[in-house]
């Protein structure tokens, strides 16, 4: 079965987790990934733990499989052409160095579209290719605060919070595969390839979504609310007697079937109570009349009844309840692959179900160099006596 990506080269020069994230996808989706690190250390995750598995950290392990790994020093003048001829055989390359960064090395977009003009060249840097920032270093952390999202995140009256995972990075990696395989299909309507710039920033403004929204159409700042919401109530996380769970009424009849639910028809009636902009604006007296309902049962008891009344709702696991959780186990989930040092390593899975084409788990998170030679010999005929010599020289 053919992939959708298959017959696609993607150079990887990216480390971190945006373009490893990103490249990972594509590889997913059947191109062929050849992820270039620097001899000796490779791409900074590799030390990232613990933990780790077969000597690999489980950091670099989330966002490298379906790569083959060769290493190159961009510094020296060999390490440098061998990327040029790469590059001729190479639908994509994908790089996250500080803006600039590459083009002084002479392996920007401008210089390398001369050995390729259909090459599509993505840029995943903190800040973008223009503006006044564009040289400043960006990390995932830092752009949370920036990009406003860590204003909206956590409770009212506690510290701004992040959020769990490198949120910024994952959607940065998301956007740039959209756009490269945007970029693909426009080069079979013109021939020419083209460069794409992926801020986190940007990535980070764009994904604030109602939350911007509200605010340039009303002028009014958001807050934190925990876990509730600035414009549903009630849509927000309640004690049971044994745990939390999150609830989420959607609609004024959802709200009403809750009420009789919960044996509180008056609260259906109740005009501070009655619709959703009603319960926004009275949520402080409303919450504390739901919080002492569901206190009176358990998670499961609550999630069983609401879920019969058609209303969302679900409990809130831990990372190893997650992965052990049926549907995530049905919609596969949680993958096994073997490794060559670890045996075997498990991974979360694809959310991306094609019907026709599916996506395929070909090859683990590869070892430091481990294609080198196979790359330089079968995708550009070099020798064993010249691989020898770009050892010897530090090149690979």
């Amino acid at each position: 079965m053919v992939q959708p990506l298959a017959g696609f080269r993607v150079l990887d020069l990216s480390r971190i987790l945006a373009g490893p994230f990103c490249a990972m996808t594509l590889g997913d989706l059947g191109a062929e990934v050849v992820k270039v690190e620097r001899p000796g250390s490779g791409d900074d995750t590799r030390a990232w733990g613990p933990p780790f598995a077969g000597g690999e950290s489980a950091y670099y392990l989330c966002a490298n499989r379906n790569k083959k790994s060769t290493t190159v020093n961009l510094k020296s003048d060999a390490g440098k052409q061998l990327i040029r001829r790469l590059v001729r055989v190479s639908d994509v390359l994908i790089e996250n160095f500080k803006s600039g960064e590459m083009a002084s090395l002479q392996l920007g977009y401008e210089q390398l579209k001369q050995e390729n003009a259909g090459l599509v060249y993505c840029a995943i840097t903190g800040y973008g290719q223009t503006g006044p920032d564009k040289d400043l270093p960006g990390y995932d952390f830092i752009i949370q605060g920036r990009g406003g999202v860590m204003s909206i995140t956590g409770e009212a009256e506690g510290e701004p919070m992040k959020v769990g995972v490198a949120i910024t990075d994952i959607t940065a990696g998301l956007f740039a595969a959209n756009a490269i395989q945007a970029a693909l299909l426009a080069r079979t309507k013109t021939g020419q390839g083209q460069a794409i710039d992926i801020s986190l920033l940007d990535v980070q403004v764009a994904w604030l979504a109602n939350a911007g929204s509200n605010y340039l159409v009303s002028g009014t700042k958001p807050g934190r609310y925990g876990n509730a919401h600035p414009s549903i109530v009630p849509y927000q996380s309640f004690q049971a007697q044994d745990g939390y769970f999150c609830l989420a009424v959607g609609n004024d009849g959802q709200w009403q079937k809750l009420c009789q639910l919960i044996a509180r028809p008056e609260l259906a009636a109740d005009e501070r109570f009655s619709t959703n902009p009603a319960r926004v604006q009275n949520r402080e007296t409303l919450i504390p009349l739901l919080q002492s309902v569901f206190s009176t049962d358990t998670v499961h008891g609550w999630l069983r009844k609401i879920r019969a009344a058609g209303i969302a709702c679900g409990p809130i696991q831990s990372i190893d309840e997650v992965f052990a959780d049926q549907q995530v186990l049905a919609r596969d989930m949680r993958v096994a692959m073997p490794h060559p040092t670890a045996g075997e390593v498990l991974l979360a899975g694809s959310p991306l179900k094609l019907s026709a084409t599916p996506v395929e788990f070909r090859l683990p998170p590869p070892l430091l160099g481990e294609h080198t030679d196979e790359i330089l010999t079968g995708l550009l005929g070099y020798s064993a006596q010249e691989i020898g010599r770009l050892r010897e020289d530090g090149v690979v």
